[in-house]
């Protein structure tokens, strides 16, 4: 229904991906906007995105919409919000992610945590260097994606919160308002009538 009806080729679809063509300012505009007008309460907005946005910090892709999906459940987010918050994994920010996982999840263990072969510059130019080390990688990314994704869920969490608390403030205000002004102006209406007109209309 909401689909194009001459859909992109998929080159055309992974540029978009890469770099949106209305630009990242307002692709973020647009998803704050998203997240805003989603139904729930606040927690429940906060608590999903910040779910979605925590798995992202896992090496299991693939499985991140699924994961946010079990997260929020179990924290009773909303799940739209969840699958809008894996946003924060991409194309743009894995390299930086997985960089970070693996070396902080190398120090944890013991090492010196500053892996030169697993640095950002390293993926970029190597980038599939990950799945052909998936073995010795996995459990230091696993140890250090927890609290990455622990720390990344009340970073998302806390701000989203206070801001859809205070867009849903303000809406219900300027809703509020409008049903005011709408009874003030059928009051005012009502006494400019005649009062038989008025009776009349009553009955």
């Amino acid at each position: 229904m909401f689909q194009r009806r001459n859909p992109l080729p998929w080159a055309k679809r992974l540029a978009q991906i890469l770099w949106p063509k209305q630009g990242w300012r307002r692709a973020g505009s647009y998803v704050a906007h998203r997240l805003r007008r989603l139904p729930g309460t606040p927690y429940r907005i906060a608590a999903g995105f910040a779910s979605g946005a925590a798995v992202s910090f896992t090496p299991f892709l693939g499985l991140h919409f699924l994961m946010a999906a079990v997260l929020a459940l179990a924290l009773r987010g909303n799940l739209m919000a969840a699958a809008i918050g894996t946003v924060v994994g991409n194309p743009w920010t894995f390299p930086l992610i997985w960089a970070w996982i693996y070396n902080l999840g190398t120090w944890m263990m013991g090492g010196n945590g500053t892996a030169d072969d697993f640095s950002v510059t390293y993926l970029l130019q190597h980038p599939t260097f990950i799945f052909e080390n998936f073995r010795r990688l996995f459990i230091p990314m696993v140890i250090g994606a927890v609290p990455t994704a622990i720390v990344a869920w009340f970073l998302c969490f806390w701000p989203l919160r206070r801001m859809v608390d205070r867009y849903q403030t303000a809406r219900l205000r300027r809703l509020q308002k409008k049903m005011e002004r709408k009874r003030r102006k059928q009051a005012a209406t009502a006494a400019a009538l005649p009062y038989d007109h008025v009776a009349e209309t009553r009955r």
